[in-house]
This record gives C-alpha cells, sequence and structure tokens, in this order.
C-alpha cells in the first residue's frame, strides 16, 4: 500500500510516519480489503490536532474518517478507531449480502461546480439572473447497485452520494436524512 502522510503546516516527523503506517496497514490486513493508497493530512485548529485519513480500496470504494484531539498521536488514533469500524461494517455487510465484487467499481466523469451563496457577494448572481460561477472542476460518478452506495456513502462519511445505478444505467443518488435514514433517489421510478 502507497502511503501520502502530510502535514498542513506542522511538521509530520519519521516516528509519527512509521507509527502511522504500521496502525493503518494493521487495520487493512485485519480486514483484508486489499487498500491501494491512503492518504494521511494532519493539521492544527487551535489547540487541537485534526488527522483526516482516506484510504482507497482496489474494488474502487473509497473509505474516508476524521479525528480530534490535544495530542497528535491520539488524533489519528481516533481517526484510526473510525477506519476500522467503517471498514469491520463494510466487511460484515459484504458476508451478509453474499456478494463480493469481483471487477473494480466502473467510473463515469462527470463536471462539480462550486456556486457563489448570496453571503459570499452582496448579490451573489451575475447580470441575467444566474448564480455566479466560484470553481469548476471534475468528479467521478461510480457505477454501483444501491446496497454498495449507501456502503461507500457511509464508507466516505458523505452525507450524499451520486451513482449510476448498475441495473438500469440511470443516474441515483443517496442521501443521509435528517431523521438519521437514507433516502434514495431515482427519478427512473418517479411513474
Amino acid at each position: 500500500m502507497r502511503y501520502q502522510i502530510t502535514g498542513k503546516q506542522i511538521d509530520v516527523g519519521e516516528a509519527l510516519q512509521s507509527h502511522v503506517k504500521s496502525e493503518l496497514g494493521e487495520v487493512a490486513e485485519k480486514y483484508m480489503q486489499r487498500p491501494t493508497d491512503a492518504q494521511i493530512t494532519f493539521s492544527r485548529d487551535a489547540h487541537e490536532y485534526i488527522c483526516e485519513a482516506t484510504v482507497h480500496l482496489s474494488t474502487g470504494l473509497t473509505a474516508s474518517a476524521k479525528g480530534h484531539a490535544t495530542e497528535i498521536y491520539a488524533a489519528f488514533d481516533a481517526a484510526r478507531e473510525k477506519m476500522d469500524k467503517q471498514l469491520r461494517r463494510h466487511k460484515r455487510r459484504l458476508k451478509d449480502h453474499h456478494r463480493d465484487r469481483a471487477e473494480p467499481v466502473e467510473f463515469e466523469a462527470a463536471g462539480l461546480y462550486v456556486l457563489a451563496s448570496e453571503e459570499d457577494d452582496d448579490t451573489g448572481e451575475t447580470h441575467e439572473g444566474a448564480p455566479m460561477i466560484v470553481a469548476e472542476m471534475e468528479t467521478k460518478v461510480p457505477t454501483l447497485s444501491v446496497g454498495e452506495a449507501v456502503m461507500q456513502m457511509e464508507l466516505s462519511d458523505a452525507s450524499l452520494l451520486v451513482f449510476r445505478n448498475e441495473k438500469h444505467g440511470g443516474v441515483n443518488v443517496v442521501h443521509r436524512r435528517e431523521d438519521g435514514n437514507v433516502g434514495w433517489i431515482d427519478p427512473r421510478n418517479s411513474k
């Protein structure tokens, strides 16, 4: 597994890097998820250290975790525990569904736009009345089953995931509702 360990205005020493590699490698081996690479970023917010960890699995799924603590090692340990819990749940769901993806997830390129909010600007709109585009980026839309999409959303700790439904090829959305349940939007079944 390839590791990219960085610090935002923090010097990440050799001891911390070796600790991160051994602990995260142990978590990945424990659940045999065949990780390809991991990105770990340390930063500081006032008196607190923040550790953000992202592990890409060979199936195309991504697991993300974030930890906070007053010490840098404790922040990593909190993120590692969350990652361990996510990968354990993921493995349990794969066993429960008796389905293991043999081939990697297919991704399709899509445009991602960041629009200015009205608070960012006096009007937040251009002369034509359309919102002002602040940034244009590219994102990837995976082709997944609904169950895999829910797992991916939970693994990445996101509140929303846009995906292409592998059953019919249409674009679908799964999202975390305010009541804690997961919502699924399938425009194809609107009739």
